[in-house]
């Protein structure tokens, strides 16, 4: 009898054992699998609705992209190259407004406003303004204009202090020669340090300009700013 109830002991225990946390842990998974599939079973009409929708959002933006977009751009290019032409030849009228026969900066702005070509038109209008003296208009496109491309991100801040400048606006145009000069670059830092230093001379902070000229000696002594800076040093020193 002893020997009878020492085995039936083992055999209970043998089924505690069994009984683990690990075995709970797959019943709880698996009550969760059924849980998911009693969802989607119920909402299965709902669920197909929203992938379809899904499928039918990306087929519609491809669609659009390729039929539409890419031949627009396409299109807006093809005008713009004649006006880039106009733009490289200091035909400043001609590159905004067109010859009658290609569209100018500003037309491929106004008809292919989505595209990435009228965004850079916008860029050669701003520019193209400031040198035809319309430096609010030449502002309001750069303003307009956007890019991932450091160097002409540079160039178009650098281009909207000129236009500041020319407005009397010194401080703005103060904080984009600052902004320009910041990124390290071997031909247009030097150039907007050089704006910058002129600027602090008329308005009387010599100090400051004399920092700006010192640093263009000693980051870009190569740089045509750098070959003549000294007699820049020399002159706001001695002011």
């Amino acid at each position: 009898m002893r020997d009878k109830f020492v085995l039936n002991n083992q055999i209970d225990m043998v089924k505690d054992k069994q009984n683990t946390p690990q075995d709970e842990g797959l019943m709880e998974v698996e009550q969760a699998l059924t849980s998911t599939e009693q969802f989607i079973e119920k909402n299965q009409r709902v669920l197909t609705i929203a992938v379809g929708a899904v499928v039918a959002i990306v087929a519609i933006y491809m669609g659009y992209k390729k039929f539409y977009m890419n031949p627009l751009e396409k299109e807006a290019q093809e005008q713009m190259y004649v006006a880039e032409q106009y733009f490289e030849k200091d035909s400043f009228n001609l590159a905004l407004n067109g010859d009658g026969n290609y569209l100018g900066f500003l037309d491929i702005v106004e008809e292919y406003g989505s595209t990435k070509s009228a965004n850079l038109a916008n860029y050669y209008a701003g520019v193209s303004y400031l040198h035809m003296g319309k430096y609010q208009d030449a502002i309001d496109y750069l303003n307009s204009f956007s890019t991932d491309d450091l160097n002409l991100s540079i160039v178009a801040k650098g281009a909207k202090g000129d236009a500041y400048l020319e407005l009397g606006k010194k401080n703005e145009a103060m904080s984009l020669y600052k902004e320009a000069a910041a990124v390290k670059n071997e031909f247009t830092a030097p150039i907007y340090l050089m704006k910058l230093g002129n600027l602090y001379e008329d308005m009387k902070q010599f100090p400051k300009a004399v920092e700006v000229y010192n640093q263009i000696k000693a980051d870009y002594p190569n740089s045509n700013e750098g070959r003549t800076i000294e007699k820049f040093i020399a002159r706001a020193s001695k002011k």
